[in-house]
């Protein structure tokens, strides 16, 4: 990541050091149900204490519509971050002004301080030079260790980088770094699995990716249409049939840029939406008009596993078929269970993200076994969809 200032290279001894962190974490009765991204930036926050830093947290919590409000606040996630810490963090009800001067002011070298949400001021999304100003006079140095929120031309995320002195977190460099190794610079063949439910939500995803991959697997509902546009039944599946021409499209550019496409050769159907429905594994040929397309067959996922047996780089964003239900999750575990051995076996770089994916492997069990697993949902789709990211433009050396 050598296009990147990271902390390497940053001097902090005694300095006020900005982080932006990503601590939009899901939240039932005011406890933090799921810590990962906390557990993710820990590093980072850490290498900074230790180094005699001054650690002041930037992030975002929901979406608040009309300023400050109580379940909106930050204060709730103090406690886990303490806990994961091992030390006081401190907090201050507001992210800039007097408030937050006077708790800045408070810090020793490696003490820990999380501002109030950044999106309680309107000025945060619309990147407010008046708002960019009074974040950056809290801080001598600035650190952006939210790739999740890379994406967002924010005043947290993006303005005050230009600033201040402006470094990559550990979570984000090594963001970065995956993403760069399985896109930008891939051992090939390169394999891509694409899945989730639409097309529609995909088109830039998957045309940017006809032109970087050799193989791209296509699973899920949008799997469907595309079996629709080669002319195939699909019962009552889901099915964007206004899409057909735009599959269609995608195949031919495909076929143009030398892509292979994967598509199920067999499925599992069923008649009604629910877990351990009656089901039945047929060809795709075979689909009748009363089907539901639940999830890909054995040959199907053979055929995948053929694929991912000649390829040496896999990057996989959504599941093959309606994973959360049984026994319809048995393609994805068997895929990914498939590329966790391969990676173990030091023969494919493997880098998912986007959230049904992370459950997807979570449930598989094998999320520990893939060389990087991103916690970005839209940041991740727009770097593989070819897009420039503010957030991580704003700390290029």
């Amino acid at each position: 990541m050598s296009a990147f200032r990271t902390l390497d290279s940053a001097d902090l001894k005694g300095k006020r050091v900005l982080v932006r962190v990503d601590l939009n974490l899901p939240m039932e009765n005011g406890k933090v149900t799921d810590a990962t991204r906390i557990e993710r930036i820990l590093p980072t926050l850490n290498e900074i204490s230790q180094k005699g830093g001054k650690v002041i947290l930037l992030a975002h919590f929901g979406r608040p519509k009309n300023g400050p409000d109580e379940a909106n606040s930050l204060k709730h996630v103090v406690g886990a971050l303490e806990q994961h810490l091992g030390k006081p963090v401190a907090f201050a009800s507001d992210c800039i002004g007097p408030v937050a001067a006077e708790a800045v002011a408070k810090l020793k070298d490696g003490d820990f301080l999380l501002l109030e949400n950044t999106r309680f001021h309107k000025g945060e999304e619309k990147n407010d030079p008046a708002l960019v100003d009074a974040l950056a006079l809290l801080g001598d140095i600035y650190v952006n260790d939210a790739f999740s929120a890379a994406h967002r031309a924010h005043a947290s995320t993006e303005g005050v980088a230009h600033k201040l002195p402006a470094y990559a977190g550990r979570t984000m460099q090594a963001e970065v770094e995956a993403l760069s190794k399985a896109l930008d610079h891939p051992q090939r063949p390169v394999a891509a699995v694409v899945g989730g439910a639409k097309v529609s939500t995909k088109l830039e995803l998957l045309g940017n990716l006809t032109k970087k991959v050799d193989f791209l697997i296509i699973g899920g509902g949008m799997a469907n249409t595309f079996l629709a546009a080669q002319g195939k039944k699909v019962g009552k599946s889901l099915c964007e049939h206004d899409l057909l021409d735009t599959a269609r499209e995608i195949l031919k550019t495909a076929t143009e840029n030398k892509c292979r496409i994967v598509l199920p050769v067999d499925v599992v159907v069923a008649q009604e939406f629910k877990a351990h429905a009656p089901s039945r594994v047929v060809a795709v040929e075979a689909v009748g008009d009363a089907d539901m397309i639940l999830d890909a067959g054995p040959k199907s996922v053979a055929e995948v596993e053929k694929v991912l047996g000649e390829a040496k780089t896999l990057v996989w964003n959504g599941p093959f078929g309606a994973f959360e239900l049984e026994p319809f999750d048995a393609a994805t575990n068997a895929v990914a269970k498939f590329a966790a051995r391969l990676t173990g076996e030091g023969k494919l770089l493997t880098v998912a993200g986007g959230g049904d994916t992370v459950a997807a492997l979570n449930h598989a069990g094998v999320a520990e076994q893939f060389t990087y697993v991103s916690t970005a949902g839209g940041a991740f789709l727009e770097w593989l969809e070819g897009k420039v990211l503010p957030g991580v433009e704003a700390i290029r050396a």
